[in-house]
C-alpha cells in the first residue's frame, strides 16, 4: 500500500492534469483483482468489487493543489518521503492515501466474502474536486448513471467518523484605484494601499474574538448563543473562518501607481451563516465602508452547507453551487441536525451494522 501511495505521489496531478494518478490507480486495482476498471469521459477511475444490488460507493478525489513555494519544502514534494511513522508528499493527506485505503478495503472485503450476491462495492478516484467541488459527482450521476445506496469518503478525519461538514464560498473584493506615475504617487489613488487596509480588516474578523467593545466582532461570535440561536449545531460543527487565498492587480508598468487590486476571499460557514449574511459582513468592515463604491464584494462559487449521516455523504455540488439531491440518499437538511433515532436506525440497519 504504501508502495501504491508513493507511486501516484511520484506524479504531479493538479486539477485537469489528473491523467498519471488515474493510470496509476487504474494499473493497481487491475492488479489486485477488481471485478471491473474503467475510466469515464470526465476522467473518474472507478472499480468494481461484486455482483450485488446495493452498490456502496468509496469516493476519493485524486487531483491536488500545487505545491506553492517549492522553497518552503524541506523534501522533493513529489519523490515525498517515508519512515517508520509518516509518509510525505504532495497529496499524500489530501486525499491520495484514503483512496489508496479504499482500494485495499474493497481486495479485502472480497478476500474476506464479505460482497455476496446483496453488495457491490465502488471505489472511484475522482477528478477537479480542488478547482470544481461536486461537479465530478454530478457528472458520475448525470452522465455515468450510477447511482449508489451510500458514498462513503474518504477526507482525512483523525481516524473519526464524521457526520458533518462546514459550507464553503468564496468571495471576490475588487478595489478601484487611480494610477499615475511613480515619481508622484500623490497625484494617483493606489488600489493595493486600499485593499491593505482592507485586508487588515479581513484578518480582524477571522481573529477578533466577540466581545462588544471590538470594533470588528470575530466570526467565532456565532458560537456564542447571543449572537447566533443556532449555536449548539455550529458549536457541533466549529467556527467559520475567513482568509485571503490570492490577490491581483492591474498597473500600466512597475513604475506606476496600481489603477485596481482585487483578492479572493476562502470563507468556510457554518449553521446560522448564509452566503448573503457573509457577503453583508465583508461589506460593513470598516475599510469597505471608507472606500466606498470603489469597493465591490461578490459570491463567485459557494458550496451548500450540509450534513452527513455517520460520513455517509448526502449531496455534491458544482461549481455554480447546484445542488444535487441524489435518489435514495439520505438527506438530513442542515436545520434538522438532530438525527432523528427512526433515520439513524434506518441508515444502520440497511448497513447492516450495530446502532449504538
Amino acid at each position: 500500500m504504501t508502495a501504491f501511495l508513493r507511486a501516484i505521489v511520484a506524479n504531479p496531478g493538479e486539477s485537469s492534469d489528473e491523467a498519471a494518478h488515474v493510470a496509476t490507480i487504474k494499473a493497481e486495482m487491475e492488479k489486485v483483482g477488481f471485478d471491473e476498471v474503467k475510466v469515464d469521459p470526465q476522467g473518474n477511475v472507478m472499480g468494481f468489487m461484486g455482483s450485488g444490488k446495493t452498490l456502496i460507493a468509496f469516493d476519493g478525489h485524486i487531483d491536488t493543489v500545487g505545491i506553492g513555494n517549492r522553497d518552503n519544502w524541506t523534501f522533493d514534494p513529489y519523490e515525498g518521503f517515508e519512515d517508520e511513522e509518516e509518509i510525505g508528499g504532495r497529496g499524500v493527506s489530501d486525499q491520495l492515501s484514503g483512496t489508496v485505503s479504499a482500494v485495499y478495503a474493497a481486495k479485502i472485503m472480497k478476500d474476506l466474502g464479505l460482497l455476496n450476491d446483496k453488495y457491490r462495492v465502488m471505489v472511484v478516484g475522482t477528478v477537479q474536486e480542488e478547482d470544481c467541488d461536486g461537479l465530478c459527482w454530478e457528472y458520475i450521476y448525470h452522465e455515468d448513471k450510477i447511482r449508489p445506496e451510500f458514498v462513503v469518503s474518504s477526507e482525512p478525519t483523525d481516524g473519526g467518523l464524521y457526520r458533518g461538514q462546514r459550507g464553503r464560498m468564496e468571495i471576490r473584493i475588487d478595489v478601484k484605484g487611480v494610477s499615475c506615475h511613480g515619481s508622484a504617487p500623490d497625484r494617483g489613488d493606489n488600489a493595493i494601499y486600499k485593499m491593505a487596509d482592507i485586508l487588515r480588516d479581513v484578518r480582524a474578523l477571522n481573529n477578533n474574538g466577540d466581545a462588544e467593545s471590538t470594533d470588528i466582532r470575530g466570526l467565532v461570535k456565532m458560537l456564542n448563543p447571543k449572537y447566533n440561536d443556532q449555536w449548539k449545531e455550529a458549536r457541533f460543527l466549529g467556527r467559520g473562518t475567513v482568509t485571503a487565498s490570492q490577490i491581483f492587480f492591474t498597473s500600466p508598468s512597475r513604475c506606476a501607481v496600481a489603477d485596481s487590486c482585487a483578492v479572493s476571499l476562502d470563507r468556510r460557514m457554518t449553521v446560522g451563516e448564509t452566503w448573503e449574511s457573509c457577503l453583508e459582513e465583508i461589506r460593513q468592515l470598516p475599510a469597505v465602508k471608507k472606500y466606498g463604491s470603489d469597493v465591490t464584494v461578490v459570491c463567485t462559487t459557494m458550496t451548500d452547507l450540509h450534513l452527513k449521516v455517520l460520513y455517509i455523504l448526502s449531496s455534491a455540488t458544482s461549481l455554480l453551487g447546484y445542488f444535487l439531491r441524489i435518489t435514495r440518499f439520505v438527506q438530513v437538511p442542515l436545520q434538522h441536525t438532530r438525527i432523528s433515532s427512526v433515520i439513524r436506525e434506518s441508515v444502520m440497519q440497511r448497513l447492516h451494522l450495530s446502532v449504538r
